[in-house]
């Protein structure tokens, strides 16, 4: 019982949320409204003209032709202004839909900027993309059906019921009494079949965030003969949809045919009714007529209702997992007395920081470096020992558990992320390129940066001989992820970016691993020259690309083990010295 009445107000808190992204169209809400009661007025308005025109013909020889006609001319204008209302009412509640959406989706794509990236991390892509969209979507579509028979449905049962208390009090308490039960039965089948439509929704996420995945790997795929398996695993996926969402549209259909069957006894209520009271002379021919009719239009907002059951139900499911996303913990904020860090010497002070991913596996333990402006720090060590982890709590994609991380002298907790992140220069492994041309993702960390700029620094990255050999030049445009250019041309236009903000800082992971040696080459001299004077934090595996490093940190389990100039490191044969040698000899004789 407790999980019920759980589940219930869950339902009532997401429709209230739901409902408070459409407040701010209120006067498009209220607009509907009144189109909406005029539609249903002009609506319920033709049974009684048509009644009045059946009682003129009922009587044999009797038949008044020319009030028939009029009343027909009434029936007609009725029935188009009718509909122009109606489509008034359907126009405004689009708009109240689409705009809620749009703002819905608005949230979700900031709230991925303020999320923290661990959060991301945490989480398939593909999943988060089928809440921006799929989910986003549903809602939509369940909120365009809900107003729209809401707004109508509303107007029409209490207008009805109106119309029906002015022919005979009697027979419409009849319809009143009957009518509950098609709620009975919609509301017991939507409760059954909510859970279904809510499991649907998390493996349609599951099954995006699976295609999404074997997209982007597709050269993985093919190069290791996993397609058959991918198309088996797909497949339980894709059956495990099937069958959640036909178990989900089962339960939902319902609901139409039993209310419809409510319904249908309403109507034989009502034809009882009326033909007694006729016989007795209570009600004309025609009045029967009307209130047959009244009674069909007053149950009908209960079969429309019931019939988009399965949206309504997908909306709400879909809605849930958005607002869970938006209800996740934003990353911290900086403090109200952050201050921007403006410029800096470089000098970086990381005093007894201890970090871990998770609380059970501790990765990082009482971390200790300083390092003066201008040194170029590499870092160094197997797979796994918190190389990159330390490179993110330089940029606090991560924050410590505890210690210190200060750059000249302020600590990185008490400066803001942005002035913090703007110091650093990052040139990654994996490079990032972005459906644009080659000039905006050059000119990404200074959108204002002139041509010449960035035709400077494509110069210096040696790409600049191959984008003037383009058809457009600079204005070329990538395709998404850069797919159309070599992964060691997108690796130099990311280069390019990053000396194009001439950052105080610089940190290269692996920044040179897509470059063919002889530009590799030239590439470290332009890195040489943009160096000087600046910090640099260089993560490397190819341990010749680190000979000229001030300063070698060996890392092994989240601990410094060894530190030194390249010399002195191999002098101490520790460490470093049998990784060196493993990469030069081929791993003869060597023990890491």
């Amino acid at each position: 019982m407790a999980k019920k009445i759980s589940a219930g107000n869950d339902t009532k808190r997401t429709v209230v949320r739901v409902l408070g992204y459409a407040a701010p169209y209120r006067k498009k809400i209220v607009a509907a409204l009144i189109f909406a009661i005029f539609y249903v007025v002009l609506n319920l308005t033709a049974p009684v003209l048509v009644g009045y025109a059946i009682d003129n013909a009922v009587a044999r020889g009797k038949v008044n032709f020319e009030e028939i006609l009029g009343i027909l001319l009434m029936v007609g204008i009725t029935v188009i202004c009718s509909s122009v209302f109606q489509w008034l009412m359907s126009l405004y509640t689009n708009c109240v839909a689409y705009f809620t959406i749009r703002d819905l989706r608005r949230d979700i794509y900031k709230k991925f900027n303020t999320l923290p990236l661990k959060y991301i991390d945490g989480h398939p892509h593909g999943d988060l993309l089928s809440r921006i969209v799929n989910d986003a979507e549903s809602v939509g579509d369940g909120l365009l059906q809900g107003i729209t028979q809401l707004f109508s449905g509303i107007v029409m049962i209490l207008c009805t019921l109106g119309f029906m208390l002015f022919l005979n009090v009697f027979i419409a308490l009849v319809v009143v009494v009957v009518t509950p039960l098609s709620i009975f039965v919609a509301a017991f089948i939507t409760r059954l079949s909510q859970k279904y439509f809510r499991k649907q929704s998390m493996i349609q996420g599951k099954i995006s965030s699976y295609i999404e995945e074997y997209i982007g790997g597709q050269s993985v795929v093919k190069s290791f003969g996993y397609e058959e398996r991918s198309i088996e695993e797909f497949e339980k996926i894709n059956e495990e949809l099937r069958v959640c969402g036909q178990q989900s549209q089962f339960y939902s259909s319902l609901a139409n045919p039993s209310t419809r069957f409510v319904n249908g006894l309403v109507t034989a209520a009502v034809t009882v009714t009326g033909s007694i009271s006729a016989v007795y002379g209570l009600l004309s021919v025609g009045q029967i007529s009307a209130f047959i009719t009244y009674a069909n239009q007053y149950t009908k907002p209960f079969n429309e209702v019931t019939g988009v059951t399965s949206q309504i139900q997908s909306a709400l499911a879909g809605a849930d997992r958005i607002f869970s996303l938006l209800d996740e913990p934003n990353q911290t904020p900086d403090p109200d007395n952050a201050v921007e860090l403006k410029s800096c010497s470089g000098k970086v002070d990381i005093e007894n920081v201890e970090f871990s991913y998770t609380p059970q596996k501790p990765l990082i333990r009482n971390f200790n470096l300083h390092v003066k402006p201008g040194q170029r720090i590499a870092i160094v060590g197997p797979t796994g020992c918190g190389k990159t982890t330390l490179i993110n709590l330089l940029m606090r994609f991560y924050d410590i558990d505890s210690g210190s991380i200060m750059v000249d002298g302020k600590s990185i907790y008490s400066v803001t992320r942005s002035s913090l992140r703007k110091n650093y220069g990052m040139v990654l492994q994996e490079n990032r390129l972005y459906n644009a041309t080659i000039r905006e993702n050059i000119a990404y960390g200074r959108p204002e940066a002139s041509i010449e700029e960035i035709k400077e620094a494509a110069e210096k990255s040696y790409i600049s001989g191959f984008i003037e050999r383009l058809p457009d030049g600079y204005d070329t445009v990538i395709s998404e992820e850069g797919t159309n250019l070599s992964q060691g041309q997108r690796q130099l236009i990311c280069i390019a970016r990053v000396m194009l903000c001439r950052p105080c800082m610089l940190i290269l992971d692996e920044a040179t691993s897509s470059i063919d040696t002889r530009t590799e080459v030239k590439i470290q001299k332009a890195f040489d020259n943009m160096m000087k004077g600046r910090t640099c934090f260089i993560v490397a595996h190819r341990l010749s690309t680190i000979k000229e490093a001030d300063l070698i940190l060996v890392m092994k389990d989240g601990n410094i083990i060894e530190q030194g100039t390249h010399d002195v490191l191999m002098k101490k044969k520790g460490f470093y010295r049998r990784l060196y040698d493993s990469q030069f000899s081929g791993g003869r004789n060597t023990k890491i």
